[in-house]
């Protein structure tokens, strides 16, 4: 039977594929439209079995908060020209929301399948690279950042004693300032507290070497690792980095000062960072 172009449209906008795979599929299917829409979505999932094992190092990383809740998502794909594409953001971002509200912590086959549905479309291998969910205490916030292209996002969680300072516009530049700085000077820790053991019985090991041929006394040598160690932790922990827009002072002592002007106690409770192709 003759398939007419409005048909093929029809088919088009309903599946999202090809002018060809429809005029096929409905032909193949002899005008029905259900049946044509079965047979591309066969279709799709042959060719998302024939991309499964191509690479996939581009990507874009995505957040989202609703409620108590944050995720930080990756999506990856082969090429770059896909990472921009406004397909594949809305389903990074589709897919964040469906996490947040069916309470998912690790990848299921839904998500699997709503890959699965994007690859049969743009015919490129993608895949969910990974996700974290992030609680909101009661009286926290959530401040999210996303760089460029969607290269790297990030999450940063403040608690405080008067929930209402963060409705304060020099306490919400704070916040914003802070998913920056993360997102500039990438900190390892959020504070000395949350260094391992492992970590830091290793750099020890590492200044008491270095020190070790100095002629001076234990306890001298003692301070002078200590303060090494100090400097380590400026450089990697969040709250001892000096605050990206003033570093005269720290992240934590800038917080202190932003929070009594606001007539607050402020605090940083978590710090997360994923960058697109980078696995933490």
């Amino acid at each position: 039977m003759a398939i007419s172009a409005s048909d093929v449209k029809k088919l088009r906008d309903i599946t999202g594929a090809g002018m060809m795979d429809c005029k096929k599929a409905l032909n193949d299917a002899n005008g029905d439209m259900a049946q044509a829409e079965k047979i591309l979505k066969e279709m799709g999932l042959a060719a998302v079995a024939k991309r499964q094992d191509r690479a996939t190092e581009n990507g874009r990383v995505f957040t989202y908060v609703a409620g108590n809740k944050a995720v930080l998502l990756e999506l990856s794909c082969e090429t770059d020209f896909v990472a921009k594409n406004d397909q594949f953001k809305e389903l990074g971002e589709e897919m964040c929301k469906v996490i947040v509200e069916k309470g998912y912590t690790e990848i299921n086959d839904e998500l699997k399948g709503m890959v699965a549905g994007l690859i049969a479309i743009i015919k490129e291998n993608m895949s969910v690279k990974r996700f974290t969910v992030i609680d909101i205490p009661a009286n926290g916030y959530a401040s999210t950042y996303v760089h460029g292209e969607g290269s790297v996002a990030v999450c940063v969680v403040f608690t405080s004693d008067n929930a209402a300072a963060f409705e304060n516009e020099q306490v919400k530049e704070f916040t914003h300032d802070c998913a920056l700085h993360v997102a500039a000077f990438k900190p390892q820790f959020l504070n000395t507290e949350s260094v391992s053991k492992e970590y830091e019985a290793e750099q020890l090991s590492i200044f008491q070497a270095q020190v070790a041929s100095m002629n001076k006394p234990a306890k001298v040598l003692e301070g002078i690792v200590r303060g090494k160690l100090n400097k380590l932790y400026s450089e990697v922990c969040f709250l001892n980095q000096p605050f990206v827009k003033d570093d005269s002072m720290s992240v934590s002592k800038k917080m202190a000062e932003v929070g009594k002007a606001a007539g607050a106690k402020l605090d940083i409770v978590s710090c997360d960072y994923y960058q697109a192709g980078v696995q933490a």
